[in-house]
């Protein structure tokens, strides 16, 4: 069991990220924004970044830190609040979020602190991912891991299947995905579009180790992070779309949506 302070800091620190995602898109006007996506994966990444990883908020390009790659680069959202919760960015930046000349562009791009690859054509992560873990390998930097997160939808790719083999094959103890398996993509549920269960068994069927948790509970997410494994680690986090957000919550519409003034203040509500 993970210790219950530690738990509580991550949870406040998911219900202030939630918060900052709601108000980045409704800040962006009728700019559509990945809203869904982003609630889904919020305690994944508050959880990670105030409990787990290894960094330097001063020094973003340390050589020793863990690296984070956001492969479904639409939930950039919660990416840029995880970032400011760690004080890489300053949180006043988030209001600019897809503004003209802002850094927080609608995917990750590079140049901002923490951003360790421009991403958002989905697919691509788990290739880099394995490619800077064998790179850590060589440099003898074992203590440095990689955290890959990919969406149900994007297992879609084969390229992810192309690179999980690479990582069992090159035995990447370092490389850990983090699947936000929250059951719906762009074009529906990923069981109509492309069905790609059973998913833990495919990971282990390509060597890897996997555990699969609910990705809203901070104990089971901190505990699975902490998880010693010898091979490639598979997170398989079972999420909800839209989470926190009633009107939001398992639908389709608001993987891209735009927040009216009634529908922000109701969210807001909500979130307390």
């Amino acid at each position: 069991m993970v210790d219950k302070e530690i738990v509580d800091v991550c949870n406040a620190s998911a219900a202030r990220m939630r918060r900052c995602i709601i108000d980045m898109a409704f800040r962006a006007g009728k700019t559509e924004t990945h809203l869904g996506g982003s609630l889904s994966m919020t305690e994944l990444l508050a959880g990670l970044y105030k409990g787990i990883i290894c960094f330097r908020k001063e020094d973003p390009d340390w050589q020793e830190r863990d690296r984070v790659i956001l492969s479904k680069g639409h939930a950039a959202m919660a990416l840029y609040a995880a970032l400011a919760e760690s004080g890489i960015i300053e949180e006043e930046e988030l209001e600019f979020f897809k503004k003209d000349g802002s850094r927080l562009s609608a995917h990750p791009s590079l140049g901002l602190p923490g951003i360790e690859f421009a991403s958002g054509s989905l697919g691509q992560g788990l290739s880099q991912g394995v490619g800077v873990c064998i790179a850590l390998k060589k440099m003898n930097n074992r203590k440095s891991r990689v955290y890959v997160f990919l969406g149900d939808g994007e297992c879609n790719e084969g390229s992810v299947w192309e690179a999980a083999a690479s990582a069992a094959h090159y035995g990447l103890d370092n490389l850990i995905a983090v699947i936000d398996m929250n059951g719906l993509q762009y074009d529906g549920s990923t069981g109509t579009v492309l069905n790609m269960e059973p998913m833990e068994q495919k990971w282990q069927a390509f060597g890897w180790e996997t555990v699969s948790i609910d990705g809203h509970n901070m104990n089971e997410v901190l505990e699975a992070y902490m998880q010693h494994h010898h091979v490639p680690l598979a997170i398989l986090a079972r999420t909800v779309k839209g989470k926190g957000i009633s009107f939001a919550e398992n639908s389709r519409k608001y993987h891209t949506a735009s927040l009216s003034s009634e529908q922000y203040e109701q969210a807001i509500r909500e979130l307390g």
